[in-house]
């Protein structure tokens, strides 16, 4: 469904009607926040300004992002900023009544899609779910579930609809005119592809295993080979396929190299992620992955893919290796649900990602605690993960820094 223009629009309008299954009247322009959570920006509305049906979302969330721009991808008629990590929204309310003793907001994360402007609902976005908790105590949604007093800590519990899982932020506040608000701005972490130091947000995914399949392996085996078209003929590679907070199909650098037909693939430094070859051979892994996953391989944001490597012998600061690629594309840094979907294989008796680490941490002949220490190509990142002696999964956690860039209204 495609927003059309006869003339120019007057800023003074204030609503558009949107056509869908029924008749609805958005305002134009939207109140909206424009905020960053670790490696992304996104902007952020609330539910009760928009269409009571996703469905009619499509051309509100297009013009809001500048999609679709399939010729030059880069958005320049709106918000976005022609990379997946900057294409994307999150839609914040009060929780369903049926939910509303247990968290105390929900939300909706939606991808925009660059080029053609589909709107993904499929999965979530660790990075910007740092920032829930912040928005809503910013917008009056809710008061903390818990304050520790004496740090100045407040935490927000937020259901995620796009996962139907529930997620923890604290972060700390002070008191601005007898309200407390989120300070992001306390010089205490720092975090890889972002500069200068920021205020230390916790994110504590809890019971992430199964996100959208139900089982945190699929498959119910740690390693399954996939089997995909590969130019003329058939060809079969190891992956993990994991799901905790979303899912992940899991290769090994040495795996993808000898399928490449390059040598020494295991720290991957012949792999040239960002060739169009390459990229081709990836979606067609990822999407044998899908098919395995019980998930539909024609949407590109879930599940994600992600090549796992050996760290070098020298990098004694590091566990593991990874390239992930978002809708398609190596990622900057790493895909922030990547990064905790890693941490929680690298527990997982069997994985490819177990089998790295276990050899890394035995060369350096040292243990980083219960934190691993990924490597992506934008620096390093710290994941957790705690376990029950069942072996299912209690938590995912990470450190994540956010910044307020905006609040006003936005055209679409």
């Amino acid at each position: 469904m495609l927003r059309t223009m006869a003339g120019r629009v007057s800023p003074a309008l204030p609503a558009r009607t949107v056509v869908g299954a029924r008749k609805l009247t958005t305002a134009n322009p939207l109140p909206a926040m424009f905020l960053r959570g670790g490696t992304s920006k996104g902007i952020f509305l609330r539910r009760t300004d928009l269409p009571e049906d996703p469905n009619d979302w499509t051309p509100i969330f297009q013009g809001i992002m500048g999609s679709p721009d399939p010729q030059y991808r880069r958005q320049l008629n709106g918000m976005g900023g022609g990379v997946s990590s900057l294409s994307k929204i999150c839609v914040v309310g009060l929780p369903s009544p049926e939910r509303a003793s247990e968290v105390d907001v929900e939300y909706t994360f939606v991808q925009v899609g660059i080029e053609d402007g589909t709107l993904d609902l499929s999965g979530n976005c660790g990075n910007l779910s740092s920032m829930i908790g912040v928005f809503a105590l910013d917008e009056g949604l809710c008061s903390p579930r818990h304050v520790e007093k004496e740090a100045n800590l407040a935490r927000v519990r937020s259901y995620n609809t796009n996962t139907d899982k529930v997620i923890d932020t604290t972060f700390p506040i002070s008191l601005s005119d007898g309200k407390q608000v989120a300070a992001l701005d306390i010089p205490q972490v720092e975090m890889a592809g972002v500069p200068g130091k920021a205020s230390r947000i916790v994110l504590q995914f809890v019971n992430p295993g199964g996100a959208r399949t139900g089982k945190l392996l699929p498959t119910g085996s740690p390693v399954d080979v996939l089997e995909f078209e590969n130019g003329s003929s058939v060809s079969q590679i190891p992956a993990s396929l994991v799901d905790a907070t979303n899912p992940t199909v899991f290769i090994a650098s040495q795996h993808l190299s000898s399928l490449l037909g390059i040598e020494g693939g295991r720290e991957s430094p012949g792999i040239q992620f960002t060739s169009p070859e390459v990229e081709a051979v990836l979606e067609r892994i990822r999407q044998a992955g899908a098919v395995k996953m019980g998930l539909d391989p024609s949407a590109k944001a879930q599940p994600k893919i992600a090549v796992l490597s050996q760290p070098r012998s020298d990098a004694g600061d590091t566990d593991i290796v990874i390239h992930a690629l978002s809708m398609g594309v190596l990622h900057k840094a790493v895909p922030m649900t990547v990064g905790l979907c890693l941490g929680v294989a690298s527990g997982v008796e069997g994985t490819l990602a177990q089998d790295i680490v276990t050899k890394a941490r035995s060369r350096a002949g040292a243990l980083h605690g219960d934190m691993l220490r990924i490597r992506h190509p934008g620096g390093i990142v710290e994941v957790g993960a705690d376990f029950a002696e069942d072996g299912a999964v209690l938590n995912a956690q990470v450190v994540r820094t956010g910044r307020r860039l905006m609040k006003g209204v936005v055209w679409w």
